[in-house]
């Protein structure tokens, strides 16, 4: 399964403008509330359970908010970029700039596993983590992905 298989053209934020953790996850969930139906504070409060489990800003500038719940029966994805940086608890102590958000339903860990496994290489490519940041609308970074997420 590809990225963009599963990331609404609308749940790619490419300016976000909160500048802390809990703003940047009302943000990134804000699409996917309306993408599901679901309630945007439930979403909102799977994301921030898992973060008190462990912060996922995981260093370099990236933060892969992620989580499960019963309320939905697919995975779902946004894609959001700070050009100012945010401070998400990172492991590295920096700011975070790239987030990819992943709600999947409660009963798919292989999946959720897998998906986060996928979107964590693409962003080991320095190059494709400098496409992102400069990369000026939705629509280019809906390129960039697109010609990164490929199969090998």
């Amino acid at each position: 399964m590809k990225i963009l298989d599963i990331l609404h053209p609308d749940a790619i934020l490419p300016d976000l403008k909160s500048q802390d953790k809990k703003g940047i996850i009302e943000e990134l969930v804000a699409p996917l509330a309306q993408i599901t139906g679901m309630d945007h504070k439930d979403l909102c409060r799977v994301l921030i359970e898992r973060e008190q489990l462990g912060s996922t800003g995981i260093g370099e500038g990236i933060g892969i908010p992620h989580g499960k719940t019963k309320g939905i029966d697919t995975m779902v994805i946004a894609f959001g970029l700070s050009k100012k940086g945010v401070d998400f608890d990172s492991i590295d102590g920096k700011p975070t700039h790239i987030f990819f958000t992943l709600i999947t339903p409660d009963q798919s860990t292989g999946l959720h596993l897998k998906l986060l496994a996928r979107i964590s290489k693409l962003l080991k490519s320095d190059g494709f983590k400098a496409k992102l940041m400069d990369a000026p609308s939705a629509d280019e970074i809906h390129t960039i992905i697109k010609n990164e997420d490929v199969d090998f």
